[in-house]
C-alpha cells in the first residue's frame, strides 16, 4: 500500500544523508517535499499541516547525538511523528466487561464486513477465545448465507437468522443464546448502504442499545482514501465507535486513510486486513507500519507471521534432515508451502531490512507468485518414490512431470536445479562446525604452532 509514498520518502531522506550539517533552511526543503508525498498519499490537508509543524519544531531544536548523522536525527524525528500519526501504539479489543464481549461491526456496504468477521473471529480462536458470528445483514442478498459459509469453513457456530427476523432482535436473541451455551464472544455483521442514511443509523443505534457492545468496529475499505476518513467521522459521531479496521490494505491504495483516520476521528485503527485468505487480518501496530513506510522493514511481525506457520516440531524434524542430508523434494514442497501461508512474496520482502529497499529498484524484478505456483504443480505431479529420489527422474519422467503440471520440461529442469542448489548450500552450511570444516566425515584439526606441514 505504502509503495509510492515510501519510495518519495526514502528520496528526500537519502538528500539530506548528504549533508554533513543540516541548516533550518535543508530541513524546510526536506520538509516540503514530505508534505508534497503526504498529499500525494491522499493524507487529509489538515493532518498534514500538523504533521509537518510537528516535525519542523522537534527536527530544528533537536540536539544532534554524535553518533548518528544530522540527516538520520531527522528522518528519527519524522519516524517518532509517524507513529503518533498511526496512533502512537496498538490498542486491543476490550474483553473485560460481564458475560459474552460483543463486537459490532458497522461500515459501509462493499467493505468487507463479512468476510473481517470471519478472520476476526478465527483470530480470536487463535487467542483461545470462543466466538459466535450473528448474520444481522437482512437486506444483502445472501448476507447470511456468506457468514454461514464462512462459519462452517472456520468451524465455528453461526446464530441461525433469517430474512424476516428484525435485526435487533436476531441480535437480542444471539447474545441470550451465547450466555446460555458459553460463548465469550458475539460477532455482529450488521448492514451496511452504499451511502450513509438516517434509516440505517437508527438500525444501529437500536442494536446497540439492545445487546450493549463493548467494541464497535468500523470497517472500512482502504483503498476508497479520504471517503473512508470521511464516513467513519460520521459513524463514529452517531456511534461512538472504539475502533477502526481497514480492509484492502495489500491493494495499490495510496495510504492516506491509515495516516489520516486517528487524527480525525480520534479512534484507533485495531486491525488491518492483508489478502483475501481468512488468516489474513493483522493486529495494527503504528511503530511496525511507520518503519514500514520508511523503509526499515518490519522484522517483528515477519517472525510472529512464521511462528504461526511453522510447527516447532516439524521444525526440529526438519532440521534433522538437513543434518542427515535426507531433504526431499516433499520437504521443499512443504517449505514452499509454509512461505505462501505467511503472505504474498511482496509483502514478506516489505517486512526485510534491505530487501525491501531493492525490491523498490528500478531494474529490479517484482517477485512472481506464479512461479511458486508452477513449483508446487511440478513437485506435486511427481510420484512419491520421485519426490524422495530426485536422481530417478530421467528424461521420459521430466516429460510426464511436465505434461500432468501443464509446465514445460525446462520449468521442471528449473525446480530440480532450484533444489539441487539448495541441497548444496545446506551442506555447505552443515559443514561449518566449530570453525573447522569437515573432510571424510571427521572435522579436521587445528595444527599447533610452530609445526612444520
Amino acid at each position: 500500500m505504502f509503495d509510492n509514498l515510501s519510495d518519495r520518502l526514502n528520496n528526500v531522506f537519502r538528500d539530506l544523508r548528504g549533508h554533513g550539517t543540516l541548516s533550518e533552511k535543508n530541513i524546510q526543503d526536506a520538509l516540503k517535499e514530505v508534505r508534497m508525498a503526504l498529499l500525494e498519499a491522499d493524507v487529509n490537508f489538515k493532518v498534514v499541516k500538523e504533521f509537518i509543524a510537528c516535525v519542523q519544531e522537534k527536527a530544528v531544536g533537536a540536539k544532534v547525538v554524535q553518533s548518528i548523522t544530522p540527516g538520520q536525527q531527522v528522518i528519527k524525528v519524522v519516524h517518532d511523528e509517524l507513529i503518533n500519526l498511526l496512533g502512537g501504539e496498538s490498542v486491543g479489543l476490550d474483553f473485560t466487561g460481564k458475560g459474552p464481549a460483543v463486537i459490532l461491526m458497522v461500515g459501509l456496504q462493499g467493505s468487507g464486513k463479512t468476510t473481517t468477521s470471519g478472520k476476526l473471529a478465527k483470530l480470536l480462536v487463535k487467542q483461545g477465545r470462543r466466538p459466535y458470528l450473528v448474520p444481522a445483514d437482512v437486506y444483502r442478498p445472501a448476507a447470511i448465507k456468506q457468514l454461514t459459509v464462512l462459519g462452517e469453513t472456520l468451524g465455528i457456530p453461526v446464530h441461525p437468522s433469517t430474512t424476516e427476523q428484525n435485526p435487533v432482535t436476531i441480535a437480542s436473541n444471539a447474545l441470550l443464546v451465547a450466555e446460555k451455551s458459553g460463548y465469550d464472544t458475539l460477532i455482529l455483521d450488521t448492514a451496511g448502504r452504499l451511502h450513509v442514511d438516517e434509516e440505517l443509523m437508527a438500525e444501529l443505534k437500536g442494536i446497540r442499545e439492545a445487546v450493549k457492545p463493548s467494541e464497535i468496529l468500523f470497517v472500512a475499505d482502504a483503498m476508497t482514501g479520504q471517503d473512508a476518513v470521511t464516513v467513519a467521522d460520521k459513524f463514529n459521531q452517531d456511534l461512538e465507535v472504539t475502533g477502526v479496521v481497514l480492509t484492502k490494505m495489500e491493494g495499490d491504495a495510496r495510504g492516506g486513510a491509515a495516516l489520516s483516520i486517528k487524527n480525525v476521528t480520534g479512534k484507533p485503527i485495531k486491525f488491518v486486513g492483508t489478502g483475501e485468505d481468512l488468516d489474513a487480518i493483522e493486529i495494527f501496530h503504528p511503530d511496525r507500519v511507520a518503519s514500514r513506510i520508511l523503509g526499515m522493514g518490519d522484522i517483528l511481525t515477519l517472525i510472529e507471521k512464521a511462528e504461526e506457520v511453522v510447527d516447532k516440531k516439524d521444525a526440529a524434524i526438519l532440521a534433522k534432515k538437513i543434518q542427515k542430508n535426507t531433504f526431499t523434494l516433499e520437504d521443499f514442497l512443504g517449505q514452499i508451502q509454509q512461505i505462501r501461508k505467511m503472505g504474498s512474496l511482496e509483502q514478506i520482502m516489505g517486512m526485510i531490512p534491505g530487501l525491501n529497499k531493492m525490491a523498490n529498484m528500478q531494474n529490479m524484478p517484482k517477485p512472481d507468485e506464479k512461479e511458486l505456483g508452477k513449483v508446487e504443480a511440478v513437485i506435486r505431479s511427481m510420484t512419491a518414490k520421485e519426490r524422495q529420489q530426485h536422481r530417478i527422474i530421467n528424461a521420459s519422467r521430466r516429460k510426464r512431470i511436465a505434461a500432468g503440471s501443464g509446465t514445460s520440461v525446462q520449468d521442471v529442469n528449473k525446480v530440480i536445479k532450484s533444489y539441487t542448489e539448495m541441497l548444496k548450500m545446506m551442506k555447505k552450511m552443515k559443514g561449518k562446525v566449530g570453525g573447522g570444516k569437515k573432510i571424510g566425515g571427521k572435522k579436521r584439526r587445528k595444527r599447533p604452532k610452530g609445526l612444520a606441514r
